[in-house]
């Protein structure tokens, strides 16, 4: 006969309802007289428990303090995740300031049709200087028998210069020799970007560290859009209707635009402090904020800073112009052409592609709202620039526009007058010079600074091609 199996319910325990990473010992029953599961020796309890690793953050040794017993805000993990980001920013700014200055400064300088002419007897800026003659005269030596008598006819002949009430000799070109400002860059000397950087370091009044004005203000303008931009996105997102296929696609264009309006005075500043002249004698604005300061009580205030139509209407173009061709054209073109991934994300071609078209767009816009920008109002003092300015404030976009195009001339740099004699080489020069059709047109004052967009767009096309990262990270700046 079989017997039956002996119950279990005596070597029971209950388990315990506490969080714990080491097994406890179940205790002995007490009909037992052998325990049936025997605490574990210290040694090997303690090779039970856990421990908490944490990477160390590979800039600034920077970790998250999962050991913090309060459970609380680590004050200074934050500060020097701040700090580290914004010196990141602030580097990253910094090399691609000196570009920025030099085609912004291309972009507001005034270079009408007629700066190569002069009147008669008139010694342009452009114009070669005799070595040759220079090292043989003496001013010991009478200055009548080294005198060319050719010259002293040509300066007899000439018509007497025109005077103002006053007695000043009045301007008649912006290259007449003697009567540009110290602190102007002469016209036509610099035919890119390159060019005018090196123009302007090297100028008396200017220097190689004018290549970096403006960086504060930049640096912030930079991080502010990164952080408002993400908010006004999540604000429209919330105050508008259920989502849909054109609200997705609006949402991401209307916060653009709106954080290039909420951001526009900082956008001022920094173009005022640019294009100023960086001489003491003649800096209008000591800083940004000073020169907020006398923006706002000068020319109108908030009002007149965000409200005045020169102002606001180049911003909304501006704002628009850019979310498009950085949010919609990669996608259209990837459609028409082929170019979309599985995902729907467009190919790195088709971002080339819709970056180089858009700016063929942006450009002008870009163009007539630093002109506007650089116009003061109000009852502000005309600004001293270091580049040549419009002497005549421009009347809204389309007037910028127009002016523009009919008013200057696109042949930069200006080539200097050959020294030479007879009326044959004058006139083979000014029929050389007028069939140019670039002469004849300001077309290409608009596009200023194309060629380094397209480079630009070229490395990033490149990184992305081969390096797998994002194309909108870096160089955002340019």
């Amino acid at each position: 006969m079989n017997t039956p199996p002996a119950s279990l319910r005596d070597f029971y325990a209950t388990p315990s309802a506490t969080w714990s990473f080491v097994p406890p010992p179940l205790a002995a029953s007490e009909n037992s007289s052998t325990a049936v599961y025997a605490p574990a020796p210290a040694a090997a309890a303690a090779a039970y428990e856990w421990t908490t690793r944490t990477q160390p953050h590979p800039l600034l040794q920077l970790a998250a303090a999962w050991d913090d017993p309060g459970g609380g805000l680590d004050v200074s993990l934050v500060a020097r995740g701040a700090l580290a980001a914004a010196l990141m920013r602030y580097a990253t700014t910094a090399l691609a300031m000196p570009w920025e200055v030099g085609r912004l400064l291309l972009q507001v300088q005034w270079v009408p049709r007629d700066a190569g002419a002069a009147p008669p007897g008139a010694v342009l800026a452009t114009d070669p200087v005799a070595d040759e003659d220079a090292e043989l005269s003496d001013s010991s030596d009478n200055d009548a028998y080294f005198a060319d008598p050719s010259k002293l006819e040509r300066e007899r002949d000439a018509p007497p210069r025109r005077a103002d009430d006053r007695g000043y000799v009045v301007r008649q070109s912006v290259l007449e020799e003697g009567m540009t400002p110290e602190y102007v860059i002469p016209v036509g000397r610099a035919d890119g970007t390159w060019g005018m950087m090196k123009q302007l370091g090297r100028l008396r009044a200017e220097g190689w560290l004018s290549l970096w004005k403006g960086l504060l203000t930049s640096t912030v303008t930079n991080a502010l859009f990164a952080g408002v931009q993400p908010a006004c996105h999540g604000v429209l997102q919330a105050v508008l209707p259920a989502p849909s296929p054109a609200t997705a696609f609006l949402l991401p264009v209307a916060s653009h635009v709106l954080t290039t309006v909420l951001l526009s005075p900082l956008d001022l500043v920094r173009t005022r402090l640019v294009v100023q002249s960086a001489h003491p004698r003649h800096a209008r604005y000591s800083g940004p904020l000073d020169a907020l300061r006398q923006i706002l009580a000068e020319e109108g205030g908030l009002r007149g800073v965000y409200l005045h139509p020169h102002l606001l209407l180049p911003t909304l173009l501006d704002g628009t112009a850019r979310a498009l061709v950085a949010l919609a054209l990669p996608h259209v073109l990837g459609a028409h052409l082929g170019l979309l991934g599985g995902d729907g994300e467009a190919h790195p071609v088709a971002e080339l592609l819709a970056d180089c078209v858009g700016q063929l767009a942006t450009l002008p816009i870009e163009t007539v709202r630093r002109r506007l920008q650089v116009q003061v109002r109000g009852t502000a003092a005309p600004l001293r620039a270091c580049v040549e300015l419009r002497p005549r404030p421009y009347n809204g976009v389309v007037d910028a526009l127009w002016h523009i195009i009919t008013e200057e001339r696109s042949d930069l740099p200006i080539k200097p007058r050959r020294a030479g004699k007879g009326k044959g080489r004058a006139g083979s020069e000014e029929r050389e010079e007028g069939e140019s059709w670039l002469r004849s047109t300001g077309i290409g004052q608009l596009y200023r600074g194309l060629g380094l967009k397209m480079s630009v767009s070229a490395m990033v096309f490149v990184f992305a091609l081969f390096g797998g990262d994002d194309a909108d990270a870096g160089w955002t700046e340019l």
